[in-house]
């Protein structure tokens, strides 16, 4: 394909935690300090994940943003080139990115190395039954640079973990990777909590 790499210094990021850690607030500080100076930036946020309403990157300290959303057949390295050619593109944002395809998030990568343009994708890495979400694995095996942004377990340790509850509050072990909920769906646990909650005596 031939790509012109560029010789600047923009960087693809990964901010990963579990549930609850702030993410979003964190990206949309981090957003609007970008706009303060004058620059304008692209935000970007998963298609099937409308908690903030449709096309919104919410926090639950009550902060929010319109974004543009993705779905997985979208190929992001156009919609950043489109960008990039519509106007200054100082920096991509991208909320919910555990919910990115690989093949996604390899366009983000050539995004960064074709167009200069800086990427900072927010996201959990695990699910609740301990495993890697596909978007998650590339992002940690593509990222220039990774940051934990950390959250803590009822018992004071790191959470790294995440259990899913059913309606009764009853922890659940299987089911559809990707299920959208808030508080009243997910809990964010510490591996020791995580595992005699779920039962797991792996």
């Amino acid at each position: 394909m031939g790509g012109r790499v560029s010789d600047g210094m923009a960087k693809l990021y990964f901010h990963y935690s579990t549930m609850n850690a702030g993410k979003s607030t964190i990206l949309l500080q981090a957003a609007h300090n970008y706009r303060e100076r004058g620059m304008e930036v692209l935000l970007l946020t998963a298609q099937l994940d409308n908690r903030g309403g449709a096309g919104q990157i919410a926090s639950r300290i009550g902060i929010a943003a319109p974004a543009e959303t993705f779905a997985p057949r979208d190929d992001l390295f156009q919609r950043v080139r489109d960008c990039k050619a519509a106007g200054a593109c100082a920096c991509v944002f991208v909320d919910e990115a555990q919910f990115l395809e690989p093949t996604q998030v390899w366009q983000l990568a050539r995004a960064v190395d074709e167009l200069d343009v800086p990427v900072m994708c927010y996201g959990l890495r695990v699910d609740f039954r301990g495993e890697l979400f596909p978007g998650s694995a590339a992002l940690l095996a593509l990222a220039d640079e990774m940051r934990e942004i950390r959250t803590i377990c009822h018992c004071g340790r790191k959470a790294t973990m995440v259990v899913r509850k059913d309606a009764s509050g009853h922890v659940v072990t299987s089911g559809a990777q990707v299920q959208i909920g808030g508080n009243e769906t997910y809990v964010a646990l510490c591996r020791r909590h995580w595992r005699a909650a779920t039962g797991d005596e792996r």
